[in-house]
């Protein structure tokens, strides 16, 4: 995975800074989305902007398309500048400047900053063998009003990832109150049954990914799959036949071992993979 200098856009200019009034660092209000950058195109960017302008009329941020499409068309000119044809780009949008206290500004000029960063060039053994998970202690506050966004108050996210530093566990499934798993610390979560895919319910909390929602809303249905999103529990990942991860950046791994349980990677699951890519192909087609 080539490496390079990350590049920046602030509101339009490149480098540019972020002020220490702006809401989104002081109280995480704001959302954001993380998208692979693939031969110097960005392949679901559609799916990424749709959810970034649904996010922001749920939280009343208001949000020009335009102002996003001229962020990722200054960050594709430089990365072409620059010869940079793969990473991943990550979109961050605040409510803006604000001053101290919760009340929000009556005029609202929200904060967009663009990034594209070198790839995490993970093995690729991640992708055909699977990868270890653990079951993290922190768990998912409920809160409905959220659920399902991808807003910038991560911190359980954070602090259930520094539970592990060993090198063999790659992700751990966080749960709710209720002990039901609700997603990974950076990936929605499958399990297969028979010819059944399930995957946690979000309707009290965690992200509604955008490679879960393709998998859900076109790729189950090419691969003959059905599809339910319900509650589960530990022990049904446990009886699992197979169990995978998924986000946009890395697609589809395996899941090879969930503490003490193993999986082999199963035919459900490679064949969602190479749906999975051929989508991707099909998307930057369309470009």
């Amino acid at each position: 995975m080539a490496m390079f200098t990350p590049i920046v856009i602030v509101d339009g200019q490149i480098n540019g800074t972020v002020s220490p009034l702006d809401r989104g660092f002081a109280y995480g209000d704001g959302l954001f989305e993380t998208m692979r950058f693939q031969a110097g195109q960005l392949p679901l960017w559609e799916q990424h902007k749709k959810r970034l302008l649904y996010g922001c009329r749920r939280l009343q941020i208001p949000l020009a398309e335009a102002v996003l499409s001229a962020h990722r068309d200054a960050l594709g000119a430089v990365a072409a500048q620059r010869r940079i044809d793969s990473g991943v780009v990550k979109v961050v949008v605040t409510r803006g400047e604000g001053g101290r206290g919760y009340a929000t500004p009556q005029v609202l000029e929200p904060t967009v900053v663009a990034g594209l960063y070198p790839g995490p060039g993970y093995p690729a053994d991640y992708r055909r063998v699977g990868v270890r998970v653990r079951i993290c202690e922190q768990r998912l506050s409920s809160n409905t009003t959220l659920a399902g966004l991808k807003h910038l108050n991560r911190l359980e996210n954070v602090l259930a990832r520094r539970e592990w530093s060993d090198s063999d566990t790659v992700e751990g499934l966080m749960l709710d109150r209720d002990d039901y798993v609700i997603e990974a610390t950076a990936s929605n979560v499958f399990m297969v049954d028979s010819k059944t895919l399930l995957t946690p319910a979000l309707h009290r909390c965690g992200v509604a990914g955008i490679a879960r929602q393709i998998i859900i809303e076109i790729l189950a249905a090419r691969a003959g799959l059905a599809v339910r999103e319900t509650n589960l529990s530990v022990q049904a990942f446990e009886r699992a036949e197979e169990v995978f991860l998924c986000n946009s950046v890395n697609g589809i791994w395996p899941v090879a071992a969930l503490v003490d349980k193993h999986y082999a990677r199963g035919a459900v699951t490679a064949e969602l993979q190479r749906c999975f890519d051929l989508y991707l192909q099909e998307c930057m087609a369309c470009h």
